[in-house]
């Protein structure tokens, strides 16, 4: 008699394992062949007896390329006419770098603005002040 714990892992309601493997083990889960979203894995433990033990774990997957949404948030309310800039980007095949597209422009936020625009005032204000003052 074997007095080893094995694992069966399942990916969401697959009713066929991905694989089952003796305890310890080493596994490497490709996700390339999932599609994007949310995922299940399931691990179903069995030792010696025959007992099971079942663990789930959530993830997520995103091998397609992430997309930057700047003009609008979740569940926001909104009017009118919405300048949207929208991106998609790739990690690519992790050998070569994309320049192009690698990065998502984005607007300047208006308290970059605000302080350049304080700074010029004061900037005026004292060559003004120090221009007035006679020695």
């Amino acid at each position: 008699m074997e007095f080893k714990s094995s694992v069966v892992l399942y990916i969401d309601d697959d009713p066929q394992p991905v694989g089952e493997f003796p305890c310890p083990v080493s596994f490497e889960l490709d996700t390339r062949r999932l599609t994007d979203g949310e995922h299940v894995l399931k691990v179903v433990g069995k030792d010696y007896l025959g007992k099971e033990g079942i663990r789930l774990i959530p993830f997520n997957v995103r091998n397609g390329p992430a997309i930057a949404v700047e003009g609008i948030r979740k569940d926001e309310t909104v009017e009118g006419v919405l300048p949207l800039m929208i991106n998609a980007y790739s990690k690519g095949n992790q050998k070569v770098f994309l320049v192009h597209g690698s990065e998502t422009p984005r607007s300047i936020p208006w308290w970059i603005v605000a302080g350049i625009i304080l700074f010029a005032a004061w900037t005026v204000f004292f060559v003004i002040t120090s221009l007035s003052v006679k020695l």
